[in-house]
């Protein structure tokens, strides 16, 4: 027992030691230092676990960090608690170098009025959303998820051209890299790139550009239409040189001003009707492997009549996709078209989608597969307004200076401080953060400078409504920016333009604005509350007026723009808009729940694979409900317009959906990029995944009716049968037996705190006994097997055992994500699924050659040594790929798994809500798998049960994951602090990749590149990371 005992007290300050560490690993990462209300979700966001302060017996964070001054240094900042890394001897040199770094972007920042603090947000998995030709033109930076918006939220495309450093000594990079205008050279340039051609750039470049707009527009691109499109896609105009040396580029496309077959003709059909030009004068580009057929036909060309769409159906189909701004898929167009429209669809319009190119682009996300294609409308680029900017208090300025208007903020989430609601759709709030409440507070203060050194500061003369002014705030030093609203005897009303508020004061306090204090956008600004149309004002004062929130933006070509808001200063994140909605319910309308009480004519409307159970009750607002339903299919089939669909979907919308032929009300639980989503029936309890075209808004008649109905489905658990990891025949079962059954009965036998009902079930009208209920049924049968205790302990969860949480070597023998997983020779290995046929993995991803640049994505980074890219240019067919995976996977979930899954296999698994392609590294006897993603380079734990078979349809795309080392460092053993600012620079961002060799191997997972990253995003400067990795000296990087 003393040797065990040892044993545990040993594991324990084991983990508490690695707790510290990864505590400090946090702070030190965050120089300005981290609120105490964000610090466990920036912990969770690195360990995927939050601070066990409870566990440790503290009654709270607070006092648990309290207890390690060694690791945590507090400080009371305006009223909050902020948290630093405490520098010891150990680690002085860490923050040394943190401190080195650029100020981060998530730095709080506070304005003199108020106290505006920001907070963290889980991002979720889903990186991308939208349609990569739009949005590589965006200058949006974002950390992952979620989405669904006219702007469409990729971080903005890399600049592929990249600037060579000057050969003049400067500075050391590391220790100049705050500074703006820095050019960092302290080690030998990379290999220049070749010399511009006559007519200033890069054949080369321009040819493999030209390559992928090809891939992506199968059908073929009207030769004027290029330079559009080349500049959505790569934010850089097409030379006009390589226009007229285009005829040359016949390896590239084939133009042709004759008509052609937009689709490769094969020997055993007839010639698809083809388009005729619109001039002479204007060629049609096309892929020069579209050309290569193996029997050539010469193209018909058909009459104006055969290929012409009649003006109506042309306008019916531009309102469709105006509605879904993301793309809809082609396949979908004509049960959408009938069902909104009420008219059939012309079917020969899939046939010949080149008929569509003067309303529409049409993309072939999967270049092998022209069945699946994708049609955008008309895109419409949100732009800046400009012109007279009025404040959210509604008074055009009448003053000669220009204030330039306040532009959205590039994050995915940002935090804002919600100052007034008068309602859902007149939301005042300031955004937080840089260049925002920090530019505002600098402002300020040099207010407060100013006109605190004049000696008598100029009143505004002859004040007036709609005119700005200084005003001094009462018993500070603080001035601010204020417009006139209304002038009174001797008093006057402000709103402080910047701060969201009015107030009514004397006419000797405005004081004449200085043209210095006009430069910065007003701060304050309006929003409306996506999804909330009714009467929920009093909730949402509750819930957000006076706090700092996470805001999701919808609408940004809107004014004002719709937003979701998020409190995350919870242990579980609320969404506020979802909330409001909520306190509409009429708790009337329920069936009351009370212990021992028995109801009769129950229906069992879902059974999870868990145990759980989703019962309906008699009650008021089940009668109603169906009442309001069948008025809504009434209305749906005498609608003829496209206002019901759902064209921005967001977490928390209630819409409708049908189930088994009838629409029924759902709430959309998550999105996998911006056409797929997860959905759950409240009144049923059934979740599924569905395209976005699905969905339909509840009427605007029947809103209220329907929102004041709570959810018809109530969760239980059948009594004395433990909630947990049922067997499939005990499920299936089950539903058999209760789900759709009109003579069910129930009896409640306890009522817990997680909200869960514990039932016992009886499917017959006879005795209510409890030998007779399905709970007895189920617990002496067979089928109810309780799952025995597991072998041993959960392993040690992956990122503790990953390289960026400790120092690992780097050689040219890393280990593969297989990790010794057998003979890579062995093709039943890597190619084999289970009662199927083999199957041949995806085709090896192409790669530039030595010394050519690609645009990437960083999805992981460890260390200098080892990181994961992406190819920038084809995120988008992962984003398709993994949205199609959801819809096949997610419908077929109850499928039983593999019986014996093989290390070294790849296969689809099911990863906090989307399904991954993945490879097998270990089989652990708990019944929990290691896998390797093969498109993000992440490790993860999952249990065997979600896994399922890699069809060969999600074999086609290449593994988008590229396992990198990065050039122009010596590779070592890197200490804690290099990984960090190596992380920080890189990792969940846009860059290019000038590639020095690529290590090929057999399987993809093998394969690396080894690269110089560069960060473009500046427009003075080139950021070459390996110079700033360069600048930490070899005794600290081999520091223990």
């Amino acid at each position: 027992n003393s040797s065990e005992e040892a044993v545990t007290q040993r594991s324990v300050r084991m983990s508490d030691d690695l707790m510290k560490k990864m505590l400090r690993a946090v702070l030190q990462a965050n120089k300005n230092g981290v609120s105490i209300t964000r610090l466990q979700g920036e912990y969770r966001s690195l360990t995927g676990e939050f601070i066990p302060d409870r566990k440790l017996g503290y009654p709270s964070l607070e006092c648990f960090l309290r207890s390690i001054p060694s690791v945590v240094r507090m400080e009371n900042r305006m009223g909050e608690i902020m948290c630093f890394a405490a520098v010891c001897q150990e680690t002085a040199h860490i923050a040394q170098l943190v401190a080195r770094q650029k100020s981060s972007k998530r730095a709080p920042g506070r304005s003199q009025m108020l106290n505006c603090r920001m907070r963290s947000k889980l991002a979720s998995n889903f990186v991308f959303y939208g349609r990569s030709r739009l949005s590589l033109s965006q200058s949006a930076s974002s950390e992952n998820g979620s989405f669904l918006n006219v702007f469409p939220r990729w971080p903005k495309k890399p600049r592929t051209s990249l600037r060579q450093p000057d050969r003049a000594p400067v500075r050391s990079a590391l220790s100049s890299f705050p500074a703006l205008s820095i050019t960092i050279s302290n080690v030998p340039p990379p290999p220049t790139p070749k010399a511009l051609q006559p007519g200033g750039y890069n054949p080369q470049v321009v040819q493999s550009r030209i390559s992928e707009v090809l891939k992506k527009y199968c059908s073929g691109l009207w030769l004027s239409k290029l330079p559009s499109v080349y500049r959505d896609m790569y934010n850089q105009d097409l030379p006009g040189q390589a226009v007229i040396d285009l005829e040359n580029w016949t390896h590239i496309c084939s133009p042709t001003t004759t008509p052609f077959s937009p689709t490769p003709p094969s020997p055993t059909s007839p010639t698809p009707p083809s388009l005729i030009p619109t001039s002479p004068t204007s060629p049609f580009l096309t892929s020069p492997t579209w050309m290569a057929s193996p029997t050539p036909t010469t193209p018909i060309p058909l009459s104006p009549t055969a290929v012409s769409i009649p003006v109506e159906g042309c306008l019916r189909l531009k309102e469709l996709l105006s509605k879904y701004s993301h793309g809809l898929w082609a396949h979908a167009l004509p049960k959408l078209y009938q069902e909104t429209f009420k008219v059939p669809f012309p079917e020969d319009i899939l046939a010949n989608l080149s008929l569509l190119l003067d309303i529409c682009t049409v993309e072939y996300p999967m270049a092998d597969n022209k069945k699946k294609a994708i049609l955008y409308g008309p895109t419409t680029e949100y732009k800046a307004k400009v012109g007279t900017p009025s404040s959210p208090s509604g008074y055009k300025l009448n003053s000669t200076p220009m204030v330039p208007p306040l532009l959205l903020p590039k994050e995915e989430f940002p935090s804002v401080l919600v100052v007034e609601a008068s309602s859902t759709d007149q939301i005042i709030l300031r955004y937080i953060g840089e260049g925002y409440s920090q530019a505002l507070e600098t402002m300020e203060e040099s207010m407060s400078t100013v006109y605190s050194q004049l000696s008598a500061p100029r009143l505004l003369p002859f004040p007036s409504a709609g005119k700005l002014a200084a005003v001094k705030v009462e018993g500070g030093e603080e001035v601010v920016r204020a417009q006139v609203c209304e002038v009174m005897t001797d008093k006057v009303k402000v709103y402080y333009v910047d701060h969201g508020f009015s107030e009514v004061l004397s006419r000797t306090k405005l004081l004449e604005l200085q043209k210095d204090f006009l430069k910065l956008p007003f701060q304050a600004t309006t929003c409306t509350l996506a999804g909330n149309q009714l009467s929920v004002l009093q909730t949402l004062e509750s819930l957000a007026v006076g706090k700092i929130l996470l805001v999701e933006l919808l609408q940004h070509d809107a004014d004002p723009p719709q937003v979701v808001l998020y409190d995350t200063s919870h242990d579980d994140e609320v969404n506020i808009n979802a909330v409001c909605l909520k306190a509409l319910q009429d708790k009337a309308m329920e069936n009351p729940l009370q212990v021992n009480s028995t109801y009769m004519n129950v229906s069992v409307t879902n059974v999870c694979s868990d145990g759980t159970i989703f019962c309906q009750l008699p009650s008021r607002g089940r009668v109603k409900l169906n009442e309001i339903l069948d008025k809504i299919e009434a209305f749906f089939i005498t609608q003829v317009t496209s206002e019901s669909l759902v064209s921005t979907p967001f977490c928390g919308k209630c819409c409708l959906a049908r189930y088994k032929g009838r629409w029924s009300r759902v709430e959309i639980t998550n999105l996998h990029g911006s056409r797929v989503l997860d959905i759950k029936f409240v009144d049923l309890g059934v979740p599924a995944s569905v395209e976005v075209i699905e969905l339909r808004e509840i009427p605007p008649p029947f809103l209220h009716e329907l929102m004041v109905i709570p959810p018809q489905a109530i969760k239980c658990c059948l009594a004395e049968l433990e909630v947990g990891v049922w067997t499939p025949e005990a499920v299936l079962w089950l539903r058999g037996a209760v789900v759709n059954s009109m003579d069910c009965s129930m009896k409640i036998s306890m009522l817990d705190e997680a909200k869960l009902v514990h039932i016992y079930l009886f499917i017959s009208k006879g005795s209510q006994d409890v030998t007779n209920s399905v709970n007895h049924q189920m617990a002496t049968s067979g089928l109810w097997k309780q799952p025995g205790p597991q072998k041993d302990g959960l392993p040690t969860p992956s990122f503790l055992d990953s390289p960026a949480c400790s120092p690992i070597p780097v050689s040219t023998n890393t280990p593969s994500p297989l990790d010794g997983a057998g003979d890579a020779s062995n093709p039943t290995l890597v190619t084999s699924a289970w009662g199927e046929k083999q199957l041949v993995l995806p085709p090896l991803l192409e790669l530039p050659q030595a010394g050519q640049n690609m645009d990437v994505y960083v999805s992981v980074a460890c260390h200098p040594g080892h990181f994961v890219l992406q190819p920038w240019q084809d995120l988008y067919k992962l984003v398709v790929l993994m949205g199609e995976m959801v819809l096949y996977y997610n419908q077929r979930e109850e499928t039983p798994g593999p019986g014996d899954v093989q290390k070294g296999e790849v296969y689809a698994a099911k990863v906090d809500h989307n399904w991954h392609r993945v490879l097998v590294n270990r089989v652990l006897s708990s019944g929990l798998v290691s896998v390797y993603e093969l498109d993000y380079g992440k490790h993860e734990l999952v249990s065997c049960t979600l896994l399922q078979p890699l069809i060969e349809s999600f074999r086609q795309l290449p593994f988008q994951g590229i396992t990198a080392q990065l050039a122009g460092v010596e590779q070592r053993v890197w200490s804690e602090a290099a990984s960090i600012v190596f992380r920080n620079h890189v990792e969940k961002k846009p860059l290019v990749a000038q590639v020095e060799c690529v290590v090929e191997a057999e399987l993809p997972w093998d394969r690396k590149v080894i690269v110089y990253l560069v960060d473009t995003s500046r427009e003075e400067t080139d950021i070459w990371v390996h110079n700033i990795m360069a600048d930490f000296p070899e005794e600290q990087s081999t520091a223990a």
